[in-house]
């Protein structure tokens, strides 16, 4: 059994035969991230549908500019569902740069508070950025506790560091399967493994063997096999382990 912590159901009309593939492979549990406020009641429509599929209320840095007038409020009231698990996904991303910095930092600090009020689990982007996330992720921790998860963490030591000791959990992409990402699997060699998740960030980031294909949910399982590799344990204890996280974290 294993949990997809963080992916993105953008698949129309094959999203049926995508849950049924993700079953097959022992997928229990499925976080679709969402993609903001504005479609949130599309995916509570699909988590409807589907046992296993739950999904987050908030905004991404990407749409920093469109969503400049939400409010903490607008969060909160799109999180009081019961397959509304998380808030997010939100953060910094520095890489693309695709709204201002100011508005990035400021939705985000929104997404924290929302996240601190509510009780339900922040999920964290973050590219590029490590320097402003650590400052605001601790200084809103010294505010009030939240609990969070650096979700396709491909970022430095330092920042895992910070994350770990706030309590946060740490989630593993496809990214640690790839040749160039020895980097990336030497950190997560030293993440406890009851602070380990597994994700696809489908459609994206598909894994090695499944590298120039849509990535899919069932896929997570090539995310779990690399992770018991580097962390010296059996297949079966990396998926039970990482799904009681994920269960852990996220109240399920």
């Amino acid at each position: 059994m294993l949990a997809d912590s963080h992916c993105h159901l953008e698949y129309n009309d094959n999203l049926v035969a995508v849950v049924n593939e993700a079953k097959k492979a022992g997928i229990r549990y499925i976080l679709d991230a969402g993609s903001g406020l504005y479609n949130l009641s599309e995916h509570i429509k699909i988590c409807k549908e589907f046992d296993l599929i739950y999904t987050a209320s908030g905004a991404h840095p990407h749409e920093a500019r469109e969503y400049a007038d939400i409010t903490v409020d607008d969060i909160i009231r799109g999180a009081d569902n019961d397959k509304v698990i998380a808030i997010g996904e939100a953060g910094l991303d520095y890489f693309y740069d695709f709204a201002p910095r100011s508005d990035q930092i400021a939705l985000f600090e929104k997404n924290i508070t929302a996240s601190q009020i509510t009780g339900k689990p922040l999920i964290i982007h973050n590219r590029e950025s490590d320097d402003d996330m650590i400052r605001l992720l601790q200084n809103a921790y010294d505010k009030k506790e939240f609990k969070a998860v650096v979700h396709c963490y491909s970022s430095t030591w330092r920042l895992a560091e910070v994350a770990l000791n706030l309590g946060f959990y740490i989630s593993a992409s496809g990214i640690i399967t790839f040749p160039n990402s020895q980097d990336i699997r030497d950190n997560f060699a030293k993440v406890p493994l009851d602070r380990l998740l597994v994700e696809t960030d489908a459609p994206y980031l598909a894994p090695v063997p499944k590298r120039g294909k849509i990535n899919e949910p069932a896929n997570v399982i090539f995310m779990a096999q690399k992770l018991a590799e580097i962390k010296n344990v059996s297949f079966e204890e990396l998926a039970k382990i990482t799904t009681q996280n994920f269960r852990r974290l996220f109240g399920i």
